[in-house]
C-alpha cells in the first residue's frame, strides 16, 4: 500500500474512534493489505497520539490462547501499544460509552524492571527482566463493526485495544504458578469463564518472550516500569453499562472492573 493509502486507513480508523461508529473491514476497502501495512496503520495512529500529549505504558499480546483464536477466527498473535489513558483503577467507575463493542479478557499482567531488547531473549532473560505481576482484566474494544476482524483488521485497530485495569496484589514470579494457576471469571456474579494461565502460549511468559523478540525485530524495546498484557486465559464476555466483572487468580488474588453510563 501506498503512504496515502496507509494514512487514509488510519484516518478512518481514528474517525470511528471519535464518533464512536465503527467501520467497515479495512480488508473489505484495501485489497491486498498485508501484515505489514495493518502495523504501520497502526504506529500511524500511536505516533499521532503520542504527538499529542499520550504516553507509551507498555504493550498487549492479542490472540495468544486457542480460546481466543477459536473466538476471532485468526491461528497467530499479535501485538498492541498501551497508553496511559488506557488505564482504569481498580473498582474505578469505567464508563460504557468510551468504547464501541467493549468486552472484557482476564490476564496476569507483567510489569518489567528492566529493559527486554530483541531479538533473541530467551525465557531467563523474560523472568529476569519481571519486577512483579498483577492480576489484570484488559478491555478490548474494535473499531470495525460487529467484530469482523480477521488478523489484519485487528493488528491495524491496534489489536483491539481499549483499555486495562489492573489489580492491587503484586506478587514475585516465585508465587505464581505461571504455567497452572486458575482463573475464574464473573460478570454480575455469574461465572462466565474458566482457564489456567498455561492456555497462553503454554506460559505468559512465552509470551512476553515472543513480544520482546517480535518487537525487538522492529526496533522496539521494552522499557522498564511499563506493563505488558501476554493475552487472555478465557474467551472475551461482552461488557455494558452496569456490568461489574471480577476475575480470580490461584495464588494472586482477584481484580474487579464496574461500568457505568457516565463519560
Amino acid at each position: 500500500m501506498t503512504a496515502v493509502m496507509l494514512a487514509e486507513a488510519a484516518d478512518l480508523l481514528f474517525t470511528a474512534y471519535d464518533t464512536k461508529t465503527p467501520v467497515e473491514p479495512l480488508v473489505d476497502k484495501f485489497e491486498g493489505l498485508t501484515l505489514a501495512d495493518a502495523y504501520e496503520i497502526q504506529l500511524l495512529q500511536i505516533r499521532h497520539r503520542v504527538a499529542h500529549g499520550a504516553r507509551i505504558k507498555g504493550h498487549k499480546v492479542g490472540l495468544s490462547s486457542p480460546a481466543m483464536q477459536r473466538q476471532m477466527g485468526v491461528n497467530q498473535p499479535d501485538y498492541g501499544h498501551l497508553l496511559d489513558d488506557m488505564f482504569w483503577l481498580e473498582n474505578q467507575p469505567v464508563p460504557a460509552s468510551r468504547f464501541l463493542q467493549p468486552r472484557v479478557e482476564p490476564e496476569i499482567a507483567f510489569v518489567l524492571r528492566r529493559q527486554l531488547a530483541g531479538p533473541g531473549v530467551t525465557v531467563a532473560d523474560a523472568a529476569a527482566a519481571v519486577d512483579f505481576v498483577l492480576p489484570a482484566l484488559e478491555l478490548i474494544d474494535s473499531r470495525i463493526r460487529d467484530w469482523r476482524i480477521g488478523i489484519v483488521d485487528t493488528i491495524a485497530d491496534n489489536a483491539s485495544s481499549g483499555g486495562v485495569v489492573l489489580g492491587s496484589t503484586p506478587a514475585r514470579l516465585a508465587e505464581v504458578d505461571l504455567r497452572l494457576a486458575g482463573c475464574t471469571l464473573h460478570r454480575n456474579g455469574e461465572l462466565v469463564g474458566t482457564g489456567a494461565t498455561g492456555a497462553v502460549l503454554g506460559s505468559p511468559l512465552t509470551s512476553l518472550v515472543w513480544l520482546a523478540n517480535t518487537v525487538g525485530a522492529r526496533g522496539v524495546v521494552l522499557e522498564a516500569g511499563h506493563v505488558v498484557l501476554p493475552g487472555s486465559i478465557t474467551a472475551s464476555v461482552p461488557v455494558g453499562a452496569g456490568d461489574t466483572v471480577t476475575a480470580a487468580f490461584a495464588g494472586l488474588g482477584s481484580v474487579t472492573a464496574r461500568f457505568t453510563e457516565e463519560t
